[in-house]
């Protein structure tokens, strides 16, 4: 048994890192010290000093782990490493800038693509973004393929008898694989597309402004609307991120904010001395309860979110000093340094400024004042967002009643001043003319999908194969069975279960929960003719019919709509998995372990398909006489 008291006094007097650990062995805080025993001992001497935060984790530590490094610096890398490995419960944390888009041009390659991301790496790339409004970036890079007729397809290597695609015969690309383009034209075009994403839009704009009037006098509307829709999304865009390339005048302008039910940061970019755009990012604590400093929310935010960048801005406005600046501004410079050495950055310094006069006092000034209507915005949203998940929570208790009333069941109802959400999870059935059946599962908790709980099912019965009652009875009793045998993959038991169907469904799901001796509401969710979510049928054969329902109909329908995605993409991924197995063991020759290899070396069949004799051989397990079959194969077909 871990003894805290006795690993207290084994601990180092050198710099390092600690973590906190609760009974289960979970990491619950990352912390860094210069003195490793001093640092950790102060949690368990009990004062009137501490927090309630800091108390409410003391009480939760079973144990503790630590790891020495030579110096505070390295110290302070490891800990912002462990944090973003971890996502301790009692850290601040940055939520994930994966869900917001970036726009890539692969300037690495010898004919750059301009494309979609929502991963940053050091590679040589330039990358604008991240970006809050997704759809204006889908806009952006649409427009940028009509005027640019650039490489869109990531083939690098290209044959003698390689065949152009479809890009290449409408005009979209000049037709690269056929060696078709000038190389100085080609770098010509790529160079006005960067200067574009760098804010450099101002004729570009003016030329889409004056097509749009042109064809808005010709009555062609829908052409029109095209132009006003690409005019939109450069304003969506607000010029914001345009950080990517570092000028001597890149300014970040940072101000916490505590709205009603969040903490964020307020991150405001000047570029050329002209604030340009402000991004909201929202520190996720896992206790509303738990608040912190400014001062702390701060420098989380700097640590975890410039560290993880490929291009930093030479200053930092801040209205205050955060404790440790000046380590943190050696970990923002070592980035610095990683930038540079990758190319993704050119090499310079980052400082951390608290301005109290002159041009940059008057920005972060600006800043504030618009910070203020931020709060109020987030405010006001927060109401609505609250008032609309008590209403949907009430919605949601009106059918656990009423189908447990006609199932004569027990349903489970969350009380008053209970923040818990109904966990729905829905159930449909696909398959091709009767055949390759399989089952999907989604999961919502409330409003909000959680996908880390989808689950997808192979329909392993001969009997079930083509029958869509017995495939969900199979479905949910394997679902609920993992659940009672205690998977923890399936351990969170739902509230009620949505079943894409009718009547003969729901019964069908029903004896499933029944024989397994559960009470958990059953209710099927009926389509109309057009495929629309029509009304919610009860095990009675009763109905609440959703065009009278506005927040259940835009419910019901998002969760089968999305239910139905899911299996429809699970089903088509697996017929696609077939028939390129199908085809690839057709060919003399090419047995299981060599169709794992081409597959694993050239990614999809039409790769295998457009290789040549040498690339064929590039292949583990591929040699002259498999090369020459699979050519000849192919050829064939």
């Amino acid at each position: 048994m871990f003894n805290i008291e006795e690993e207290l006094k084994k601990l180092p007097l050198s710099p390092g890192v600690y973590m906190h650990k609760d009974s289960l062995g979970n990491v619950i805080y990352v912390g860094k010290a210069i003195k490793l025993r001093n640092r950790v001992s102060q949690y368990f001497h009990k004062s009137s000093q501490q927090s309630p935060k800091v108390r409410a984790m003391v009480d939760n530590i079973a144990e503790f782990d630590y790891i020495t490094c030579a110096t505070e610096m390295e110290a302070l890398i490891l800990e912002c490493n462990l944090i973003k490995k971890y996502m301790p419960k009692y850290n601040i944390l940055l939520k994930d800038g994966k869900t917001y888009p970036y726009i890539e041009v692969t300037v690495s390659e010898e004919f750059p693509r301009v494309i979609r991301t929502r991963e940053v790496k050091r590679d040589g790339n330039k990358y604008f973004g991240p970006y809050s409004d997704s759809g204006a970036v889908t806009k952006i890079i649409k427009l940028i393929d009509e005027i640019y007729p650039i490489k869109k397809c990531k083939t690098k290597e290209f044959p003698a008898n390689f065949r152009p695609c479809l890009n290449y015969h409408i005009g979209k690309c000049k037709g690269i694989c056929i060696n078709a383009v000038d190389k100085t034209e080609y770098d010509e075009m790529i160079d006005s597309i960067l200067k574009i994403l760098n804010g450099k839009d101002a004729k570009l704009l003016k030329e889409l402004k004056e097509k749009m009037m042109s064809a808005s006098d010709k009555m062609e509307y829908e052409e029109a609307a095209k132009y006003r829709d690409y005019i939109n999304a450069f304003k969506a865009l607000g010029e914001t991120q345009r950080a990517t390339m570092a000028t001597d005048r890149d300014i970040d302008v940072l101000l916490p904010l505590i709205a009603q039910n969040s903490e964020i940061i307020a991150q405001y970019k000047v570029r050329e001395g002209k604030l340009i755009g402000r991004e909201i990012h929202y520190m996720n604590e896992h206790d509303s309860d738990l608040s912190s400093t400014r001062n702390e929310m701060v420098s989380a935010f700097i640590k975890q979110y410039y560290t993880g960048s490929t291009k930093l801005p030479k200053e930092i406005l801040l209205t205050e000093h955060i404790d440790e600046e000046e380590l943190v501004i050696g970990l923002l410079n070592n980035t610095n340094e990683e930038n540079a050495k990758a190319k993704s950055d050119t090499m310079h310094h980052t400082k951390i400024i608290v301005p109290e006069r002159g041009e940059k006092k008057a920005i972060l000034d600006l800043a504030i004042n618009d910070s203020l209507q931020v709060i109020k915005g987030l405010d006001e949203r927060a109401e609505r967002d609250a008032e609309k998940k008590d209403k949907l929570r009430d919605e949601i208790t009106r059918l656990i009643k009423k189908a447990a009333q006609i199932e004569g069941s027990i349903p489970y109802i969350i009380e008053d001043g209970d923040d818990r959400e109904y966990r729905v999870e829905a159930y449909d059935i696909s398959n091709m003319n009767g055949l390759d059946t399989v089952g999907a599962m989604v999961a919502y908790e409330g409003a909000k999908p959680i996908r880390n709980d989808y689950r997808k099912f192979k329909i392993k019965s001969e009997d079930a194969e083509g029958d869509d009652y017995a495939s969900l009875q199979e479905v949910i009793y394997r679902r609920l069975k993992r659940a009672k045998d205690g998977d923890a993959g399936f351990s969170t038991y739902p509230d009620i279960l949505f079943i894409d169907g009718g009547l003969g469904q729901v019964h069908a799901v029903q004896k499933v929960v029944s024989a397994l001796r559960m009470s958990i509401p059953v209710v099927g969710l009926a389509k109309n003719d057009v495929h629309r979510t029509r009304a919610i049928v009860f095990s009675d054969g009763s109905e609440i019919e959703l065009e009278g329902e506005p927040l259940l109909y835009s419910y019901c329908g998002r969760i089968q709509e999305e239910v139905h995605r899911f299996a429809i993409t699970f089903q088509r991924g697996r017929r696609t998995s077939a028939m390129t197995k199908s085809s690839l063991e057709e060919i003399p020759g090419i047995g299981p372990s060599r169709r794992r290899e081409l597959l694993k070396h050239f990614k999809d069949i039409e790769s295998i398909k457009r290789a040549s004799y040498e690339e064929l051989l590039t292949c583990d397990t591929i040699n002259s006489r498999a090369a020459e079959s699979i050519i000849e194969y192919f050829s064939k077909k």
